[in-house]
């Protein structure tokens, strides 16, 4: 069917619903199901939809959330019946039906504390490098989505919040002091700044790393879609983080990240971005010769005021809504109203991926940083 066609009021296609209910709720009665007639709700307003079906926009791949060592062991101190239970209401094509899931490269800021896969100073050649740290929490849990979505569909993708402490100018895995970490000021690393020691053989041996992670994760029978190259790369947080410059995290796109990648069929996507500058890309996009690697770009909080003008000049790429934000811990209707907005924005702006941050946690879904978070279950 081609051209415009018009749903007004009950009239859907040649189908008029006469009987057809409406969920109604508010924020004074939040999750409140009342039932309504259809007429009757839409006598009031005589609106009408149209559905341009001639032109397409974005391919949707999928929704998902994201894995933590926080959110294993909050699953796995229900009974096993149970986490079956909740499993099957996000993952199964009768629940939620995600599809996509991302994972950290290392710890995360709800990892259970800092590690990376190789933690031996200055091996450059990743003789020490391995992900068995992972087996405990990250790979059952991963393992129990694959029961779930069926390989030809499921989406992994994953970014590392901090590499090998070595591979730092402080040495920490931290950007910023805090109570809760060990940073001194003399050690602190300020946005705008390389937390990454920028040269040749370091670069060369992180780039090495991805793929390290890339083959170990395909031998563990979890194949990757893709790896962005850090998690908020402007943040300099008190947790697992590393700041880089556009600059350097471009040049270390061009010349080691994406040539090492070759050949692993992962792709590389530009991220995670959470300023609202559009020109961040322009590093790597206007190089022809790094641009080349680059299929897709991510986007988390405040980057997601650059995701429209971004998307509008570079309508070839795929775009990721990488980590939706996170709240309070609360899990309130404030911030439900919050996240349909953030819905509404992304998608409307072209992504074809939305991930939710934290899959599970503990009531009070405090990390090992100090910090409280929302989570779905």
């Amino acid at each position: 069917m081609k051209g415009i066609v018009q749903f007004s009021c009950c009239l859907l296609g040649a189908v008029t619903a006469s009987a057809a209910e409406l969920r109604v709720t508010t924020f004074e009665k939040p999750w409140q199901e009342q039932a309504v007639s259809a007429c009757e709700a839409c006598s009031a307003s005589a609106a009408t939809v149209k559905l341009a079906l001639g032109k397409t926009d974005q391919t949707v791949i999928g929704f998902g959330t994201c894995m933590s060592e926080l959110s294993h062991e909050a699953l796995w101190l229900l009974p096993e019946a149970d986490r079956a239970k909740v499993l099957d209401e996000l993952f199964s094509p009768e629940g939620g039906a995600f599809t996509v899931i991302r994972t950290p490269i290392g710890a995360s800021d709800f990892s259970k504390d800092f590690y990376s896969y190789c933690e031996t100073p200055d091996d450059f050649e990743m003789k020490t490098f391995s992900t068995d740290h992972d087996d405990a929490t990250l790979i059952p849990l991963i393992r129990e989505v694959q029961k779930r979505v069926p390989a030809d569909v499921l989406k992994i993708w994953g970014s590392p919040w901090c590499p090998p402490r070595w591979m730092k100018t402080n040495r920490n895995a931290v950007c910023r002091p805090a109570k809760v970490n060990d940073l001194t000021e003399e050690g602190r690393i300020f946005e705008g700044e390389d937390g990454f020691i920028c040269d040749d053989a370091h670069m060369k041996a992180y780039a090495l790393y991805f793929r390290k992670y890339v083959e170990s994760y395909r031998a563990k029978g979890i194949p990757l879609w893709m790896v962005m190259p850090q998690n908020e790369f402007n943040s300099d947080q008190n947790f697992p983080s590393c700041t880089w410059s556009v600059g350097q995290l471009a040049k270390f796109i061009g010349r080691y990240l994406g040539p090492a990648l070759e050949g692993s069929g992962v792709e590389l996507y530009f991220g995670t971005m959470e300023r609202p500058n559009p020109n961040m890309l322009n590093a790597v996009l206007e190089r022809p010769a790094y641009a080349k690697y680059v299929t897709g770009a991510g986007f988390q909080w405040a980057g997601k005021d650059a995701l429209p003008g971004v998307r509008a000049r570079h309508p070839e790429l795929t775009y990721v809504m990488s980590e939706q934000e996170c709240g309070d811990g609360r899990n309130d209707w404030k911030h439900a109203m919050h996240c349909w907005d953030l819905m509404l924005h992304y998608l409307s702006s072209g992504v074809s991926v939305y991930d939710y941050w934290n899959l599970a946690l503990q009531k009070d879904g405090l990390s090992h940083w100090g910090w409280r978070q929302n989570s779905l279950v």
